[in-house]
């Protein structure tokens, strides 16, 4: 199982349990509120939508990462295309990022 697929399993979980947010205005406004742990972004969102949530990420110091495509970020978290995905618990936002660091 690569670490991408890792990745998608536990974002699934996380949606399962209640801790994941999905939507760029949602997540943005969550990260302002500093209730995110860590940032998804998909790897084919638009240059204006990366450049609007790495900024806002970097300054409420935030991590962002950019993983998969719209359709299969929608598919692990059993919905339809997303481009931005917020983690709030802790836990799975260190796990997914140790995966993604690798």
């Amino acid at each position: 199982m690569t670490n991408e697929a890792k990745v998608l399993s536990l974002l699934g979980l996380c949606q399962r349990a209640g801790q994941l947010i999905s939507g760029e205005e949602l997540v943005l406004d969550d990260v302002r509120k500093q209730n995110v742990s860590l940032v998804i972004l998909a790897s084919d969102a638009s240059a204006n939508t990366e450049k609007k949530v790495k900024d806002k990420c970097s300054y409420y110091t935030v991590p962002a990462y950019m993983t998969s495509d719209r359709y299969a970020l929608g598919q692990a978290i059993g919905k339809e295309a997303r481009v931005v995905l917020g983690v709030r618990s802790e836990g799975f936002a260190k796990k997914i990022a140790a995966l993604l660091n690798q």
